[in-house]
């Protein structure tokens, strides 16, 4: 068996391809672990100062190239990757699981008064939550990431939700995957319901927080977003 013509220019061209891809992603990684790295001294501050914390767990993902190529292709975006950069804005993601709602803005307030952050968009689907019960709150921030090759600005989305909430979304995930999104009418109910249920925890749970601890200094409501990307309370 004869093997065919190895096209030398090809290979390079594939390769140059991947590193491309490659350093793409890395910005978005560093970006991801900035935000991570902010939560985690936010984190440890409270731990000191205020013998608190309201951070239970935080988390990130960054999506695959497959993943982005499939939202690509669903967006109708171009494959070049300045395109992607502009109108794909969750390629990497930090979740932020906190002890109670008030904890939620609490910590998204203190991120977006950061002098290096800037709010790119606010979703408030805690105030407003979507018809099927999900409850988090959804920023996108952008954060510089310092390089060799100089300083690159990088979007992230932040979403901080409640222990009950995260327990919610995670179920909710599970089913619609197991059914592949076509999900019984009578599972789409019970969900709904359950996210009810979650929501009522969490107000008990912060009343009887706040009668052992006292009250938060200042009242922490739903955001709403502003032109410009700022957000301010509604």
């Amino acid at each position: 068996m004869t093997s065919l013509p190895v096209d030398g220019d090809l290979i390079e061209h594939v390769r140059g391809l991947r590193d491309e891809m490659n350093r793409f992603l890395n910005e978005y990684r560093f970006g991801m672990r900035e935000i991570e790295t902010k939560m985690s001294i936010l984190r440890e501050d409270f731990e000191h100062t205020h013998s608190y914390n309201p951070v239970e767990n935080v988390s990130c993902r960054l999506k695959s190239p497959d993943s982005i190529a499939e939202k690509v292709v669903r967006k109708g975006i171009s494959p070049d990757l300045e395109d992607i950069r502009r109108n794909i804005t969750d390629i990497a993601g930090v979740r932020v699981t906190c002890s109670f709602v008030r904890d939620a803005y609490r910590l998204f307030d203190l991120l977006a008064g950061q002098d290096d952050i800037t709010v790119r968009e606010v979703k408030d689907y805690i105030a407003r939550p979507k018809p099927n019960g999900y409850k988090s709150l959804h920023a996108i921030v952008e954060v510089p990431v310092f390089l060799s090759t100089g300083t690159v600005t990088v979007p992230v989305e932040v979403q901080f939700r409640t222990i009950a909430m995260d327990f919610w979304a995670s179920l909710e995930h599970k089913i619609y995957y197991k059914y592949d999104k076509q999900v019984p009418g009578h599972l789409i109910d019970s969900l709904r319901e359950a996210a009810e249920t979650a929501a009522e925890l969490d107000a008990r749970m912060e009343r009887l927080h706040g009668e052992i601890h006292g009250p938060y200094p200042r009242p922490v409501g739903p955001l709403i977003a502003l032109p410009g990307g700022a957000a301010t309370e509604a």
